[in-house]
């Protein structure tokens, strides 16, 4: 068993494998969690010599985060990785409501149910980090990918209310945000036959090793890749209805 404990969400694929792939290297013991099997991760990660303990579960609910809580036993983690997030492209109207709560729940209500718990025990032990997935989405209104870009949104501004009610503490709190990264994430939102689903995308290593990086490093907030920097900052001056019609151009599925 190592000394350390790292927990990341939504690690079967994409960034948080990614992420899981450095707190292996890195010498941390892992529970990794997300809604599907995860063999293949467990196999690979452990050849680091760290234990691995999956956790198959629905993070949008709060019996989902308590196993993945209980997966840690009496142990508090020191890194946590908060990176599972759901999305449906389409119509706002067009899409069931089990569809857009669950993607609520996902985004917002189970990664802070999973914060609040594991900053309770790092705070108290006055030592940890953690990193929170937002997205440069946050801040560009998202027709077409609406309840998505409003969870990223909320969870970009709590992360910074958040930090600011922890800086009595050693406890750090990173936000990482991405832009399109080359995940199953638009397969799985069916968004593939969009100009977004299309585009050029980062690479999930890149991202993650930018967020990890910030993360280890006590950074605020890491954006990754330049484009997407530019992006941020043109959203600061840029009229929100204009940013509204780009995103519309780049998510509206094609006919």
């Amino acid at each position: 068993m190592a000394e350390k404990l790292a927990i990341v969400t939504g690690a079967s694929s994409g960034i948080g494998l990614e992420l899981a792939r450095r707190a292996a290297a890195d010498g941390y013991d892992l529970v990794i969690a997300a809604n599907e099997p995860m063999s293949e991760a467990v196999s690979e990660l452990s050849r680091d010599g760290v234990s691995v303990t999956p956790v198959e579960c629905d993070l949008a609910t709060f019996e989902g985060v308590d196993q993945l809580l209980a997966a840690s036993g009496e142990r508090v983690p020191d890194v946590v990785c908060a990176n599972a997030g759901n999305a449906m492209g389409g119509a706002f109207l067009d899409i069931e409501v089990g569809d857009w709560t669950y993607s609520i729940n996902t985004n917002i209500t189970g990664t802070l149910y999973l914060l609040q718990n594991v900053l309770r025990g790092m705070v108290k032990r006055n030592r940890g980090k953690v990193l929170i997935t937002g997205s440069i989405a946050g801040y560009i209104p998202g027709p077409f990918n609406a309840v998505y870009n409003a969870t990223k949104a909320f969870i970009d501004n709590f992360a910074d209310a958040l930090r600011n009610e922890l800086k009595e503490s050693e406890v750090t709190l990173t936000l990482l945000m991405p832009g399109a990264t080359d995940t199953e994430f638009f397969a799985r939102a069916e968004m593939e036959d969009t100009g977004l689903g299309q585009s050029a995308k980062a690479d999930p290593v890149k991202v993650a090793e930018d967020g990890w990086k910030a993360l280890q490093s006590g950074r605020d907030r890491i954006v990754s890749g330049l484009f997407n920097k530019a992006q941020v900052a043109a959203a600061g001056i840029t009229p929100t209805p204009v940013m509204a019609e780009i995103h519309r151009h780049m998510a509206e599925p094609k006919e």
